[in-house]
């Protein structure tokens, strides 16, 4: 329990926002006038109040939004939407401060938690191993409900850095002023500028949105998280991180995730990938520029000498060799992308061409006593050479399984040998294992396969083109038995590839969790595809369709069961299993604090590495800025390690029985309302902006893997997202308190609580519970309802608001607790915050909603945007 004597101070935090606050109040009176800005106080005011259970309060409040003109919309809208950014970049910024309480930045400190460990009875060597054995992959992926611009997160960034400038100590008056004009310079750039796109992202444009984040913040970030991992390592173990140590790399889905979107091409994924060493070189060619300006000096060791011939300044020799090499391979890339011929000369293909002129440098150095100088910006350069290659992401590879067997039947149609997607199980394996065994090609060179066949194959002709190092995996989605896998291997092999890119299945749905073990299992008992994978395995984990397609609860657990069944399997076949978790930000999407998810997990589930997606706005508020990533990077650390190190409590047979009985009554409770209530898809289009959210320039992918149908063929994402909008966060907590409020009533309370107690699995499953609970509004949920749903529709809303509060007791119950998140105050903190601001948006963007149901117009749309923004930066996460 949390005491008086170390309650976390909120002074600065508070004092950030109400700073900003101030200087967006400047900005707004100096464009919209005096008379507006006070409009815009009287909102702030009545919601205050209105939040102090003041029923008048809120009435008021209601009254005087309804009575806005149509032009005034947008600007108010803009003003709280606004405001709660500038929040939320003085919370992100409060996490990384000098001045954050010590007992919330304890968790990001690398060497207090190897401490830890060696205070638990963990060996000095065998930290030192767990360590030197880190693999940290994580991999960008697009967001279809991503709200903001890149020249908005350029301008929260600035802010974040201006306000870190702010809280040094020394400066004088003026320097104090000119930051604070450079706020107001930036919060002037946002209220003037345009907070949307016009048009939709291209998968490029997501592509080079990726590349910034590793430009502005990711290339900064890893040579400085390794450092502190480097010092927190000697101080704790007396032994320093290898030179060759790559404990952290980066991929993407970004111009490589094709399912369901039919503007990821072949051609679009080559550009990407060319687009990707592009930027890896340039980056590079900085880093090299700046050695040539430092490196002058004149000794050397033999070795280097050798290597530079007679040059007075060796270093600069072998270095203005590497920048032209660099100059030219970033020329050649540019021809290729205009389409030109590929220049004549060297090229940058692969890492030891870097290395190895670079470690020559180090090496001598350190040989001639010039180490201060070999462990600076040139130590800096190895390290990213190890962690971001050639290519500076790996690519992934994705796409539905129906894809690959539409390929199968339309070419064994063609060659005469039935049709493919009518071939039972056994039939299609015994098929494959045939040809995937066999010598000769099985496509035909006169065969001319129809449009969406010829794609894939042109993708698996990409792949193949790669050399081993662009790609991370070929990822299947909606795998479901062993010839989905099977497939792909087959189609790489028909087209050429030569590296054995893994191939990573990913099982979504409840059914497809509960046989994962088994489709690997049969694949594992094959020779060939033993000897094949060399004993490596991926498997990806899907929590967002297996959430939308079971309830939460049900879906944690057929997650953390399939998981246990394939580390098992594997181990059996002496396969080493890497598991690749397709975790979004919300709590519907298995989103959770890092350290808590991790050490949630299966024991064992991490000894191969972590493989987790990374998306969207979490990308920004865990990645985005360079402080930012290193205290996101120093957290997997510590949790993975002490995860591996420190085995998580395997749960008790009757630990795993009450499990059980939860799963199945959850998922009961939740399809009786998703799939059972009649009226419920009528309901979800008419209480949430899904609708609405369709039309709007946010991503790439389409909302639908496929037009029309119901809740089936609506993308997890956006279907989560539509609930964060009207506040009753549906999927996130559906079943799970119905089935919980039944083991209540079996007796089995004790149980539970010593679940919650002894079990990192559960509590994490409980504390998530009470974060959804906490953001919810059932007052504001009912008002869409009077707004929006049809008067025969809205018992379903009330029904729905009804189990959400008999949820909440039931949970505290269990918890003990008399509020949700009474044991962070900081989470309970920053929602009180913001509710303020966000609940004037959730009452605009329902009245602009009913407007615009009954007479579309562009302000009204655009007033929706702008409150589907904020509402999301108050949500702090979208999809």
């Amino acid at each position: 329990m949390t005491t008086s004597s170390t309650q976390p101070d909120y002074s600065a935090l508070r004092g950030n926002v109400s700073f900003l606050g101030r200087l967006l109040g400047e900005t707004i009176a100096a464009a919209e006038g005096e008379d507006f800005l006070d409009l815009i106080e009287q909102i702030r005011g009545l919601s205050k109040t209105a939040r102090g259970e003041s029923e008048a309060a809120g009435e008021s409040l209601l009254s005087m939004l309804r009575n806005l003109q149509s032009e005034q919309l947008v600007p108010v809208a803009r003003a709280f939407s606004q405001f709660l950014n500038l929040a939320n970049i003085a919370d992100q910024y409060n996490t990384i401060s000098r001045n954050m309480n010590p007992l919330l930045s304890a968790s990001r400190n690398l060497a207090g938690g190897l401490r830890e460990l060696l205070a638990e009875g963990v060996s000095r060597d065998t930290i030192a191993a767990a360590v030197n054995a880190l693999k940290i992959d994580l991999v960008l992926t697009a967001h279809p409900t991503e709200i903001t611009r890149r020249t908005l997160i350029h301008k929260h960034s600035e802010i974040g850095r201006v306000l870190g400038q702010l809280e040094l100590q020394g400066h004088t008056e003026r320097e104090i002023e000119n930051l604070h004009n450079r706020l107001r310079e930036l919060i002037a750039q946002i209220w003037y500028g345009d907070d949307f796109r016009l048009e939709r992202p291209s998968p490029v444009d997501e592509a080079k949105w990726g590349f910034a984040v590793v430009e502005e913040s990711l290339w900064r970030a890893v040579p400085e998280f390794l450092r502190r991992l480097d010092a927190a390592l000697f101080e704790t173990c007396d032994v320093h991180l290898p030179l060759e140590a790559a404990p952290v790399c980066f991929s993407s889905w970004m111009g490589g995730d094709r399912d369901g979107n039919p503007n990821v091409t072949a051609q679009v994924t080559r550009e990407v990938l060319a687009l990707s060493r592009w930027q890896a070189v340039d980056l590079y060619l900085a880093d090299v520029l700046q050695l040539v300006e430092e490196l002058s000096m004149t000794t050397c060791s033999a070795a280097m000498r050798e290597l530079a011939g007679d040059a007075h300044e060796p270093y600069r020799e072998v270095l203005r060799r590497l920048r032209d090499m660099l100059r030219h391979t970033r020329a050649s890339i540019e021809a290729e992308l205009a389409g030109e011929p590929a220049l004549e000369g060297e090229v940058l293909h692969s890492e030891n061409q870097l290395w190895e002129p670079l470690h020559s440098c180090y090496q001598s150095l350190l040989e001639c006593g010039m180490s201060r100088i070999a462990n600076g910006a040139l130590l800096d350069l190895l390290r990213r050479i190890r962690c971001f290659g050639v290519f500076l992401v790996r690519h992934d590879i994705r796409q539905d399984s129906a894809r690959h067997t539409a390929v199968l039947s339309e070419l064994t149609r063609y060659l005469g040998l039935g049709d493919y997607e009518a071939w039972d199980e056994a039939t299609r394996q015994s098929f494959l294992w045939q040809e995937l065994s066999s010598l000769r090609p099985l496509i035909p060179d006169r065969w001319e396969p129809g449009a969406e066949v010829r794609e894939v194959l042109d993708t698996c002709a990409v792949v193949a083109e790669q050399p081993a190092g662009a790609l991370g995996a070929y990822v299947i989605s909606m795998a479901r038995q062993p010839s989905d896998v099977l497939a792909v291997h087959l189609l790489l092999k028909e087209t050429g590839c030569s590296h054995d890119l893994p191939v990573a299945p990913l099982f979504e749905t409840l059914d497809d969790l509960s046989r994962a073990s088994l489709v690997i299992d049969t694949l594992l008992q094959s020779a060939w595809y033993r000897g094949h994978i060399g004993g490596r395995l991926m498997v990806m984990i899907g929590y967002s369709d297996s959430a939308k397609d079971a309830g939460v609860l049900a879906a944690s657990w057929a997650q953390y069961r399939a998981q246990e069944q394939l580390l098992e399997v594997c181990s059996s076949c002496d396969v080493r299993l890497t598991l690749f978790h397709g975790r979004g930000g919300t709590i519907g999407r298995g989103g959770a604090p890092a350290g808590k998810a991790l050490l949630s997990q299966p024991p064992g589930s991490l000894q191969c590495g972590l493989r987790v997606t990374e998306q969207g706005e979490m990308i920004r508020a865990k990645l985005g800025w360079t402080s930012l990533a290193v205290k996101t990077l120093a957290l997997y650390t510590t949790a993975i390690c002490r995860a591996n190190l420190l085995t998580p409590p395997a749960p008790r047979p009757e630990w795993r029985a009450i499990m059980e009985t939860l799963s199945d009554e959850s998922c009961e409770a939740y399809r009786a309302v998703v799939r059972g209530e009649p009226g419920f898809v009528d309901y979800f289009r008419y209480a949430t902006p899904e609708q609405e959210l369709a039309r709007l320039p946010l991503g790439s992918r389409p909302a639908r893997r496929k037009t029309g149908g119901g809740i089936e063929s609506l993308r997890a994402i956006p279907w989560i997202f539509a609930w964060s909008q009207n506040r009753l966060m549906l999927p996130a907590w559906l079943g799970a308190g119905a089935a919980l409020s039944r083991a209540l009533e079996r007796g089995e309370g004790k149980v539970l609580r010593e679940m919650a107690r002894l079990w990192p699995f559960f509590a994490t499953r409980l504390s998530m519970l009470e974060m959804v609970f906490a953001k919810t509004d059932v007052a504001l949920s009912a008002h869409y309802d009077r707004c929006l749903v049809p008067t025969e529709l809205q018992p379903i809303g009330a029904g729905l608001r009804e189990q959400l509060a008999q949820d909440l007791t039931t949970v505290l119950e269990i918890s003990g607790e008399k509020e949700p998140l009474s044991q962070e105050p900081w989470t309970r903190e920053s929602i009180r915050l913001r509710n303020i601001y966000t609940d004037p948006l959730n009452l605009l963007q329902a009245e602009a909603l009913q407007r615009n149901r009954r007479r579309q117009e562009p302000l009204l749309e655009r007033t929706i945007m702008v409150t589907i923004a904020g509402i999301s930066a108050g949500m702090r996460n979208t999809g």
